[in-house]
């Protein structure tokens, strides 16, 4: 069973970057790990996926030109760059562990199993 720990989130001002950091304590060298965020009265939104190892990762419309998800390698943390962040990247970030949806990472917050904790982000303008 997969424990993941988010790190990293903080207060920052519009324009700024954060990274956020996701270690991950499995027996499994091979998974998908996607990065979602919530704000408090919504669904949680997808930002992106890796499937670690590969080095090929999706991302949201909203987060593509200012986001950059990265690994070392399969054992390494995963990270979650943000830059020119927006006051609307307000939220709890959250990175999740599972498996292969068909060929690639799944997108909806069903189609992982583990769940960090989760790190709050906020900027303001």
């Amino acid at each position: 069973q997969a424990q993941l720990v988010e790190s990293g989130g903080g207060s920052v001002q519009a324009g700024g970057s954060l990274r956020l950091s996701c270690t991950i304590s499995d027996n499994y060298p091979r998974y998908c790990v996607g990065w979602f965020r919530q704000t408090p009265g919504t669904e949680r939104e997808g930002v992106g996926n890796i499937y670690t190892g590969t080095g090929y990762p999706y991302y949201a419309d909203f987060a593509k030109g200012r986001f950059v998800i990265s690994q070392s390698d399969y054992k390494s943390p995963v990270y979650l760059q943000m830059n020119s962040l927006k006051p609307e990247d307000t939220a709890m970030y959250y990175c999740a562990a599972g498996p292969l949806v068909g060929p690639n990472c799944g997108r909806l917050e069903s189609h992982y199993n583990f769940w960090g904790q989760g790190t709050q982000v906020t900027v303001s303008s």
